[in-house]
């Protein structure tokens, strides 16, 4: 059976495949498990969401860290003195934000901006309901951040929106 190892530390045989969603739906569509297997394999059919759903959660615990390091911090003002003391690395804002609200934060000078998460999904990795800004100082786990959210939003098609919120054309 397959099933998305999204840390690498899962045992047994390991088939890589990229974080990229077209590259995935075809490796599913082609049976490429299968051949990379050298046998016959059960591939779930909520496979890619699987896979959206654990890189998710990665970003959101490296979030976590950061903020119980005192790396990371919530919110306007906040985020918004990160940036003027030019502490932070990442700015993530929220894709549900208002964009006026938005457009008032710029990305840091070498640093990040990551967009497309939505407010309710950075709210998790603060232990809010809802985050619209925030930030991350420079380090290591802001590399981190940098890299699973760069995996996610391979995953995840139409700008990195998640599945659950896509139009599938059914009205």
């Amino acid at each position: 059976m397959v099933y998305p190892d999204v840390t690498g530390k899962l045992p047994g045989r390991g088939i890589y495949v990229s974080a990229d969603r077209a590259v995935l739906e075809q490796a599913v569509a082609k049976r490429m498990f299968s051949r990379g297997a050298k046998r016959q394999v059960g591939v779930p059919g909520d496979l890619i969401q699987l896979t959206e759903a654990g890189l998710l959660k990665r970003v959101q615990d490296a979030i976590a860290i950061a903020r119980k390091a005192g790396r990371a911090v919530a919110g306007y003002e906040k985020v918004k003195t990160m940036l003027d003391r030019e502490e932070a690395q990442v700015l993530l804002q929220a894709t549900d934000g208002s964009e006026r609200g938005k457009g008032k934060l710029s990305t840091p000078y070498g640093g990040k901006w990551i967009g497309f998460l939505t407010a309710d999904e950075l709210g998790q990795a603060f232990g809010r309901d809802r985050v619209i800004h925030a930030a991350v100082a420079a380090g290591t786990l802001a590399k981190r951040i940098v890299e699973e959210a760069a995996r996610l939003q391979g995953i995840r098609d139409d700008g990195g929106k998640p599945a659950a919120e896509k139009d599938t054309g059914n009205a």
